[in-house]
Order: C-alpha cells, then sequence, then structure tokens
C-alpha cells in the first residue's frame, strides 16, 4: 500500500539514522528532500540509489498536490530534510496534512531531533516544556517575549548563531538576567558544548567567544 513515511535524518554524526530509516529510504519510490545536494551525500554514504525530488519551504504550496496525486497512483514517498525530522522547523507540515486529508497513510518514523537531547542536557526541568522554534526577527518579537515572560515551563529555542547575543540580551530584558539558560551547540558534531548559567553568565561568556554552528537555547520557565 502506497504511503508518506516521514523519516528522520542526522543532525551531524552520520551514525545516528535507525535501520527501519535506512530501509525505508531504500524501499521507497521517491524521496523528498529539502535540498537534494546536501541529502545526496548522506543517500550516498548510506548506498541509497532511490530517485530524489526537490521538496522545500520555497516550492512546497506548488508541489504538494502533485506529491499527493504520485501517492494515491500507487508510488510510496519518503519526505527528509536536511537534518533531523521533517516538519520541526523545516517543510513537512503542509504535506502530512494534505495527505490526512486525502485519506494518504502518514507514517513517522522516531529518530534524530536537536532540541530533546538540549533539554535533556540542559539540567532544566523537562517534565513540561514548551518548543519556541525560531523567535520572529522583528515583527512580532517583542509581543512575543512579552506573552513568555510568564511562561513556567522549560522553553527551547532555534537560534542562528548571528542572532544568539541578541537573543541573549533580549532574555535579559524580558526575563531576567538570573533566569537560567543552557546554550547546546553543534550537537552530535565534533566541537559539541553545552554552556550553562545565568542569562548574564551565558552573554558573557559569548560576547567573549561568539559562537558558530547550529545552536538550540532552553530557558527555565518563570518560578
Amino acid at each position: 500500500m502506497s504511503k508518506l513515511y516521514i523519516v528522520p535524518t542526522p543532525i551531524g554524526n552520520l551514525e545516528d539514522i535507525t535501520l527501519r530509516a535506512i530501509k525505508v529510504l531504500k524501499e521507497a519510490d521517491l524521496i523528498l528532500a529539502e535540498d537534494t545536494r546536501t541529502s545526496g551525500k548522506l543517500l550516498k554514504h548510506l548506498e541509497v540509489n532511490t530517485p530524489m525530488q526537490s521538496h522545500h519551504m520555497h516550492n512546497e504550496h506548488k508541489t504538494v498536490d502533485g506529491i499527493t496525486d504520485k501517492i494515491l497512483g500507487g508510488i510510496t514517498v519518503a519526505l527528509i530534510s536536511d537534518a533531523g525530522t521533517p516538519a520541526i522547523s523545516d517543510p513537512g507540515f503542509l504535506l502530512t496534512r494534505a495527505c490526512i486529508e486525502k485519506g494518504i497513510e502518514v507514517d513517522c518514523l522516531p529518530g534524530a531531533t536537536a532540541f530533546v537531547p538540549a533539554l535533556v542536557n540542559s539540567g532544566l526541568p523537562n517534565d513540561k516544556f514548551v518548543f519556541e522554534g525560531f523567535l520572529p526577527d522583528k515583527k512580532g518579537r517583542q509581543t512575543r517575549f512579552k506573552f513568555l515572560a510568564e511562561e513556567t515551563r522549560s522553553m527551547i529555542f532555534y537560534v542562528s548563531p548571528y542572532k544568539l547575543i541578541k537573543t541573549l540580551k533580549d532574555f535579559i530584558q524580558y526575563f531576567g538576567e538570573d533566569r537560567p539558560v543552557s546554550v547546546s551547540r553543534e550537537i552530535t558534531k565534533l566541537h559539541e558544548e553545552t554552556i550553562r548559567g545565568t542569562a548574564k553568565e551565558v552573554l558573557s561568556h559569548y560576547e567573549a567567544k561568539p559562537p558558530k554552528g547550529e545552536i538550540v537555547v532552553v530557558v527555565g520557565g518563570r518560578k
């Protein structure tokens, strides 16, 4: 039976892919990739020869109907992103929703995603948490921070290294300089590190040592 598979891929270390994920990628009729060049390197490493098609944030609105028609026509499609689990701050939601609306079976495999290890590694409460993803750059940013200032659960953010200093300053302004913060950088990669402390302490660290790489920030909730 044809279906859509959502397949997580490694966020850094290429060994962080499941045996089932490799099997699905090899047996699918078509792989949808956020960037075919990036995914091509991974698929070559895994010895996967399944045909690929580009599916990213700039074309997904236009391609969804064509893809669902292909699945309804009898092919099995595997969706991957550049890294991690598709639809988590990556393309995937629109296609998943369209498949469900058309009665197509959707099967999301478990696997790599950046925010779970960052949350667990932070040492901050993880029994309840809120995933915020990327914050607005300008419009709505102040409003979002004012709303989150009252949040009592741990908060998870994806932050560009070029915006980390600004974001830490925003934390101090809206949450206070003593709010606990954990910054996980380059998770699963060679230069992986986690810096923990108050917002003020973490800001001082990165002002002295500008950050590089993929970053996940966990902030303690309001007590």
